[in-house]
C-alpha cells in the first residue's frame, strides 16, 4: 500500500509540473524582466513590480501566480535635460517621432535585479526567489545589447491533505502532510534593444532537476517522476507609427519546452501619447487576451488583461485574469514612459 500511495502522488505530481512549470505572463510585454534577467538595470530608475495572475477562473485547482520584481541599475545614466514628458504641456506629443529620431542608448552600466514569486496549481506550489546581474553595452549610437543571469533556490511542496486516495485510511497518508523540496534555479538571457525593436532570448531552469518526494522509495520508469527541465523563451517586436500621437508594437514570442508542442503568442499593443496603451493576444491553439494599462504619472503605471480561453478549457474556464501596478523609483528625470523598454 505504501508503494501504491507514492507512486499515485509521483504519478500526479509528474503530470502537473510538466503541464505549468514556469507560469504563463499575458502582460510579459510590460515586464519583460520576469523572462529574461538581461533586462536589469535597463531604465535609469528602480523598477518595482506587483502582478497577481489567476488562471482559468472557476476550474478547481487552477495556477494562481503572484510575483514582485525589482530591477535597476548600478550606475546611472546623466541626460543633458529632463524628459519632455515629466512636463504636462498641451500641443503636440512630446514623445513623438521626432523624440525618438534623437534617440540615443543608455552609456555601458550594470544592473541587478530580483524576484519572488509564488506559483500555485491544485496540491503543488511553486516559491522562488533569485537575483539577477546583467550588464549592458552599446553595439551603435542607437543600438544596446545585455546579458543577464539569475540564480536563486526554489520551494516545491506537495499538499497530500488535497489528494484524493484510494485508501484515505492509510497511515501513511495521514501522516503525510506538506511534502518540501528546495532546489537551485539558474536562469539566463540575452537582450538586444534600440529606439525601434528589442530581440531577446532567455533560458530558464537552465539546470535539470529532479523532483519526486518519494527518497528513492519507489523504484519504476520515469513516468513516476517529476523533473524540472529548461524553458527557452524568444521574443521580438518592432514599433510602426500611425501618427504623431499613435504607434503599434506588433510583438511574438516563442516557448519551447523538451517533449510539448511549440508555445506561440502574437500581440499588437497600441500606445497613445505614451500615457494609455491597449492591446490583444492570440495564442496559438488556446486563446485570446486584451489588455490595456495606464501610465498614471512618473511614479505609477497599472495594466489589466483577460484572456479568453479557446481551448476544451472553456466548459469550465471563466478566463483569467492578470493585473500588474509598477513603481518607478527614483526616476528624477520623470519620465511617464519607459525609455528602453516601450
Amino acid at each position: 500500500m505504501k508503494n501504491f500511495v507514492l507512486t499515485g502522488l509521483l504519478m500526479l505530481m509528474a503530470h502537473v509540473v510538466h503541464a505549468q512549470q514556469q507560469p504563463h505572463y499575458t502582460q510579459y510585454i510590460m515586464n519583460p524582466f520576469i523572462i529574461n534577467p538581461a533586462l536589469a538595470g535597463i531604465e535609469n530608475y528602480w523598477d518595482l513590480r506587483l502582478s497577481h495572475r489567476h488562471q482559468w477562473v472557476g476550474m478547481k485547482g487552477a495556477p494562481v501566480t503572484t510575483y514582485l520584481t525589482l530591477q535597476g541599475p548600478l550606475r546611472k545614466s546623466d541626460y543633458a535635460t529632463a524628459s519632455p514628458t515629466g512636463f504636462d504641456i498641451p500641443g503636440e506629443n512630446p514623445r513623438g517621432k521626432a523624440y525618438w529620431q534623437d534617440y540615443t542608448t543608455p552609456a555601458p552600466h550594470p544592473g541587478v535585479g530580483l524576484t519572488i514569486l509564488n506559483d500555485r496549481t491544485g496540491p503543488l506550489n511553486r516559491f522562488s526567489v533569485t537575483g539577477a546581474y546583467a550588464h549592458h553595452i552599446n553595439l551603435t549610437p542607437r543600438t544596446s545589447i545585455s546579458a543577464g543571469i539569475s540564480v536563486g533556490m526554489q520551494q516545491l511542496t506537495l499538499d497530500a491533505s488535497k489528494v484524493e486516495f484510494y485508501d484515505p485510511a492509510d497511515p501513511v497518508i495521514s501522516n503525510t502532510g506538506l511534502l518540501n523540496k528546495w532546489r537551485p534555479e539558474v536562469n539566463a538571457g540575452l537582450w538586444l534593444y534600440s529606439a525601434d525593436y528589442f530581440v531577446g532570448v532567455s533560458t530558464l531552469n537552465i539546470i535539470p532537476q529532479q523532483i519526486g518526494f518519494d527518497n528513492g522509495k519507489v523504484v519504476g520508469d520515469s513516468v513516476y517522476r517529476g523533473k524540472l527541465i529548461p524553458h527557452l523563451f524568444f521574443t521580438t517586436g518592432y514599433r510602426l507609427w500611425l501618427n504623431d500621437d499613435l504607434n503599434v508594437m506588433p510583438s511574438v514570442m516563442l516557448k519551447f519546452i523538451t517533449a510539448m508542442p511549440l508555445s506561440v503568442d502574437v500581440n499588437a499593443k497600441f500606445m497613445y501619447r505614451d500615457l494609455l496603451w491597449m492591446g490583444a493576444s492570440y495564442r496559438l491553439h488556446d486563446g485570446v487576451a486584451a489588455m490595456f494599462g495606464v501610465n498614471i504619472n512618473s511614479q505609477i503605471n497599472i495594466g489589466y488583461s483577460y484572456d479568453y480561453t479557446a481551448s476544451s478549457l472553456n466548459v469550465v474556464s471563466k478566463g483569467s485574469h492578470e493585473i500588474m501596478i509598477g513603481f518607478l523609483l527614483g526616476n528624477k528625470y520623470r519620465d511617464t514612459c519607459p525609455r528602453n523598454v516601450w
